[in-house]
This record gives structure tokens, C-alpha cells and sequence, in this order.
């Protein structure tokens, strides 16, 4: 299995923590240079000295906020007219817990930007390279809701399924061109995120924060939450020559709890 992503280039946003930070390892493990980005310089800086690093591999960071889709445009766009991107991980911290009845207007604007606008800037300015290059990988970070929508999660449930719909529509535009897109739908993962989704549920449920996450690992057939790791694996798997014929899929790596097909 060719795995080898020596030469390639990836631009792994949302890399200062979690899954972000995990999938910016993996791909530097097998050889790809990792551009991080995120909105923390110095959390990036430290994390660019750590990645692990063979022969002429090179690492660097670009401090960026996704909500600035203007600025992070123009960005993306310096970077990829002197370091073509050949992959590219849309990640993003989900929008906050709450019920689609009542949330704002805005709420649903907000998070349209920071992820569906966001994920179509940063293709756009890295699909050019990846087709001079006869190689290309998008791999989408969404969750699990866009098969199942997650209770408390409503301006998130409906964001992640027009990222879904935006990256299945760009996967066959883009297929002639040797670029796979696809999605990543992580399950309840030890992250910043998980950690205030079990504080709001045990508020709202008046249990105690150790009592919510055990019944929230029960709900997984493997009784535990994943580590960033292990979602990371499948974000590199879908990334490598190996997947050249996978695109516009809806990966779950949630320990089986997804019930749907």
C-alpha cells in the first residue's frame, strides 16, 4: 500500500489542537511538508519544531482565522503561488452547543462562514496546484451528524450537512483532475470540543461532568471516545496514493456508533 507522501505539500487547518494537531503528525510521519494554520502563532511555532521530520522535509505555520475569509484568502493564495498545496485538511472548531429552535439568525450565518465559506475559499485557492500537478486531496473534518443529526447541536447538525452537499458536488467536478474529496466524520473524540459538549449536557442535566461522559462513552459500542489519533489515520489514509480512487465519501471513525448504513 503506497502511503508515502514524500514531496507533497499539506495545509492542515485548525492544527494548533486536537485533531487538527494530530492529523499534522500523521502526515508529517509519512513524509508529506505540513503547513499549519490556525489562529495561535505561538502554539503553531511549538508545534512546527516537534513535528517529526526526515531528509529535506520542511514544516511551517501561517497564523489565520477562518472567519476572515477575506484575509484568509489572500493568504492561501501567496502561500500556494510559491508552495503548491497538494492537500488540503478543512478542520474547524464546531459551532457552539444549542438547539436549532431559537438559535439566532446570526448563529447560523457565523458558522456558515467559518466552515462551509471558509472550506470553498481555501479549495479555491488550492485547486490550481493540485491540478498542475496531476494530484490533489481535500479531506473535509465534519462529524458524524451529517448522517445523523445530534441532539443540541443545531445550528452545528445544519452547517456540517451543507459542507457535506458542497464537498459530494465538488467531488465529481473535480474527479476528471485526479483530486479525490471527501469527508471525515468524526464520533465523540477526546478534544477541547467534546469537553464542552459534556459540561453543557451535564448543566443542562444537573449530572455531574464524570457521570455525562460515562454515559456518553456507553453510547458507543466501543465505550470510549477516540483519540485525535485515530481520526487522524483516516484523514492521512483518504490523503495518500493508496486512495487515488475514493472521492466523495462520508467516512465515520466513531467506534461504531452511527447506526445508519
Amino acid at each position: 500500500m503506497d502511503l508515502n507522501l514524500a514531496g507533497r505539500h499539506a495545509l492542515v487547518c485548525g492544527a494548533s489542537q486536537g485533531i487538527g494537531r494530530a492529523c499534522a503528525i500523521e502526515l508529517a510521519q509519512l513524509g508529506a511538508n505540513v503547513t499549519l494554520m490556525a489562529r495561535r502563532a505561538d502554539v503553531l511555532e511549538q508545534l512546527v519544531a516537534a513535528l517529526p521530520r526526515t531528509g529535506s522535509q520542511r514544516h511551517d505555520y501561517m497564523a489565520a482565522d477562518s472567519g476572515d475569509t477575506n484575509a484568509l484568502r489572500h493568504a492561501v493564495q501567496a502561500l500556494a503561488a510559491t508552495h503548491p498545496i497538494h492537500i488540503l485538511v478543512n478542520n474547524s472548531g464546531g459551532p457552539p452547543p444549542g438547539p436549532a429552535h431559537g438559535a439566532e439568525v446570526d448563529a447560523f450565518l457565523d458558522a456558515y462562514r467559518k466552515h462551509l465559506v471558509a472550506n470553498h475559499v481555501l479549495a479555491e485557492a488550492v485547486i490550481p496546484g493540485m491540478q498542475a500537478a496531476g494530484y490533489g486531496r481535500i479531506v473535509n473534518i465534519i462529524s458524524t451528524s451529517v448522517k445523523e443529526p445530534i441532539a443540541g447541536l443545531g445550528v452545528s447538525n445544519t452547517t456540517r450537512w451543507a459542507v457535506a452537499s458542497w464537498s459530494k458536488t465538488l467531488a465529481t467536478e473535480l474527479a476528471q483532475f485526479g483530486i479525490t474529496v471527501n469527508n471525515v466524520l468524526p464520533g465523540s473524540t477526546n478534544t477541547p470540543r467534546i469537553e464542552q459538549i459534556v459540561q453543557t449536557r451535564a448543566r443542562k442535566s444537573g449530572s455531574s461532568v464524570e457521570d455525562t461522559q460515562r454515559t456518553m462513552e456507553a453510547e458507543v459500542p466501543m465505550r470510549r471516545f477516540a483519540d485525535p489519533a485515530e481520526i487522524a489515520a483516516a484523514v492521512a489514509f483518504l490523503a495518500s496514493p493508496a486512495a487515488a480512487y475514493i472521492t466523495g465519501i462520508n467516512l465515520p471513525v466513531d467506534g461504531g456508533r452511527t447506526r445508519s448504513l
